[in-house]
């Protein structure tokens, strides 16, 4: 079958993991068999068995997905962040493929490599958005860094045998401050990462807030906050404090002298993700979770 340029599907995989190399395998040949183009990075083609077809590219900016209908990721939640940066920056929705342990944010497991590319094929998925947050950093007055995260911003002390001291605050008001291991200021999306770990609560996706979710803190009130999408959440790191450092989804990291102040609010671009199931959240939840329902009987009729 003659490849339609006109469609052409970006592949993201963890080349690291044998299974992401078998599964990038087949889903570029039932891709290509369909007459779909595939595009990936010329980092991960050389560890991939790929037919000469295959367009690679050396750029590895999120320019390297302009023109691709669909961003295709094989890996553990690492691998899908880290194409979530590529998505976000693109607008090109992303399709994951869980091939670690919990994968909240992928879409299909190993064995649904054919539901996948059939799917693809078909265009039979829809899209939706997700919250990001985006992220400030001041120091002396000036704002030093930027970011953004789909799942969380968490500020973190460095130091092993010392806390860092913290005040919060939201909408322009203190709440509280005390020492502590670190805060997580997350997404509903995130709520199941990093902020579910501390002890935060789990967040329908659909719910639109924001997320506060102290680590360790050495306080009476350090409970997990929950507050309006259109908030503005801070934290002050104190002067007297050993310095921090600031996590955007695990993957990108700046060093929060004393006396910094990190500013979260509600994204201004969202991560577009591709879904080709209509289960709701809480079968999802459960499914990810194996949580046990035994016994559930559902409402009388």
């Amino acid at each position: 079958m003659t490849t339609d340029t006109a469609r052409t599907v970006f592949l993201l995989a963890h080349t690291g993991r044998p299974a992401a190399i078998r599964s990038a395998e087949l889903v570029v040949q039932g891709l290509l068999r369909n007459g779909l183009g595939v595009r990936v990075l010329a980092t991960e083609a050389a560890d991939l068995p790929l037919p000469d077809t295959v367009e690679t590219v050396t750029d590895t900016s999120p320019a390297a997905v302009d023109g691709c209908e669909l961003l295709i990721v094989l890996g553990g939640d690492g691998t899908l962040l880290r194409g979530a940066e590529f998505s976000r920056a693109s607008g090109v929705p992303m399709l994951g493929v869980n091939l670690g342990r919990v994968g909240f944010l992928a879409e299909a497991e190993r064995d649904d490599l054919d539901k996948v590319v059939s799917r693809v094929v078909t265009r039979d998925y829809d899209v939706e958005e997700r919250m990001t947050i985006d992220v400030l950093v001041h120091s002396n007055g000036d704002v030093v860094h930027t970011d953004w995260a789909l799942n969380e911003a968490a500020v973190q002390k460095v130091s092993p045998e010392r806390m860092l001291e913290v005040v919060l605050e939201i909408d322009g008001r203190p709440v509280t401050g005390f020492g502590c291991d670190g805060i997580v200021c997350a997404t509903p999306t995130g709520s199941t990462a990093y902020a579910f770990s501390a002890g935060g609560p789990v967040v329908w996706p659909e719910v639109e807030a924001l997320l506060m979710v102290p680590i360790s803190a050495h306080a009476l009130f350090a409970k997990p906050l929950v507050t309006s999408p259109t908030s503005v959440l801070a934290v002050e790191v104190q002067p007297h404090t050993p310095h921090g450092v600031l996590w955007c989804d695990g993957r990108r990291t700046v060093e929060l002298p004393a006396g910094a102040r990190v500013e979260v609010r509600r994204g201004a671009v969202p991560v577009r993700l591709a879904r080709l199931h209509q289960a709701s959240f809480t079968d999802r939840l459960v499914a990810k979770f194996a949580l046990p329902v035994s016994g559930w009987r559902g409402a009388p009729h």
